[in-house]
């Protein structure tokens, strides 16, 4: 094992993990049900009255569970409308939530693989430049105070703009630039500022000793530095990929995108299609899941190799 870091634990088995995920779930699955059953009620009443019918309970409990448009879907109508959007549609058509998946996930990708060289090149110089860190880093925090729901629509649409006007790249282009663009901007902060921390992490002794040994800056941020650094790098990449959907999701709103996870919560808003909203927000957030844990599989992996890990 290196001296360069210390060493982290091994993940748990997942079968140890298993029972508290599912009795969470089950809790979330359950207190949705009653939820959907008070939020939609009225609107069932309504519906009965015009139609000269009263409900009793159980009619009540089963027609705001059928809604074709309630205030909130019950579980079963978005797992029915997830299948029915994934499985029972070609992955070409434009009814696919994998199609706008896909969409979605290149802008994440681009963005997020940007945002992390860029977060790797700022932590890097940060490191070994003292005047930058003076100066540099508080502008880096302060880029995170602005809410992004304010500061996405202009940076989008002058993305969009400026590379479908000035330089000629296609709509379709352009947009997928400004997303990515957006979740770079996302993306490269919890990097750097994981990363800059990381690079740190050494005791001065191990330092020291690399100096006697006559090392010059550039091998002791490769022998020593980034070894120590890279639990620090993958658990930084783990939110930053997290983010960067978010990023690319918020990214799609106001280019009018016809493609793509927000352009299908825009559709579902537009014509109240609630279902179809929260089907998108379910697949969102599986796709979420899928990105960090393929990160840290593959974090974990590396600092495994490198004997950082027992």
């Amino acid at each position: 094992m290196s001296a360069a870091a210390p060493a982290m634990r091994a993940p748990q088995k997942p079968g140890g993990k298993l029972v508290p995920v599912l009795t969470v779930a089950a809790a979330i699955v359950l207190v949705w049900y009653v939820a959907a059953v008070f939020m939609n009620a009225g609107l069932a009443r309504d519906a009965a009255a015009r139609a000269d019918k009263v409900l009793t309970g159980t009619e009540l409990v089963v027609a705001t569970y059928s809604m074709e448009r309630p205030l909130l879907p019950a579980p079963h109508q978005i797992v029915a409308e997830v299948w029915k959007s994934t499985v029972g549609t070609p992955v070409t058509s434009k009814r696919s939530l994998v199609y706008h998946a896909w969409v979605t996930l290149s802008a994440t990708l681009a963005g997020f693989l940007s945002g992390t060289l860029l977060g790797l090149v700022l932590a890097a110089a940060i490191v070994h430049v003292p005047s930058l860190d003076r100066s540099l880093m508080p502008w880096i925090i302060a880029s995170q105070t602005v809410p992004i729901v304010a500061i996405a629509p202009m940076i989008v649409v002058v993305g969009y703009n400026l590379m479908n006007g000035q330089m000629g790249l296609s709509p379709d282009a352009s947009r997928f630039m400004a997303k990515a663009l957006i979740s770079t901007y996302l993306s490269f902060f919890p990097v750097a500022v994981g990363l800059v921390k990381g690079l740190r992490s050494p005791d001065t002794i191990l330092v020291d000793l690399m100096r006697t040994y006559s090392a010059n800056r550039w091998q002791t941020f490769w022998k020593l530095r980034l070894p120590a650094a890279l639990p620090f790098l993958f658990a930084s990449m783990q939110v930053a990929i997290a983010i960067s959907l978010v990023g690319a999701i918020v990214g799609e709103l106001p280019t009018g995108a016809s493609a793509g996870i927000g352009a299908r919560l825009l559709a579902g808003s537009y014509y109240g299609q609630t279902v179809q909203i929260w089907s998108a927000l379910v697949a969102a957030s599986i796709l979420a899941a899928l990105l960090v844990w393929m990160v840290n599989l593959g974090g974990t992996a590396v600092v495994k190799r490198m004997g950082l890990m027992r």
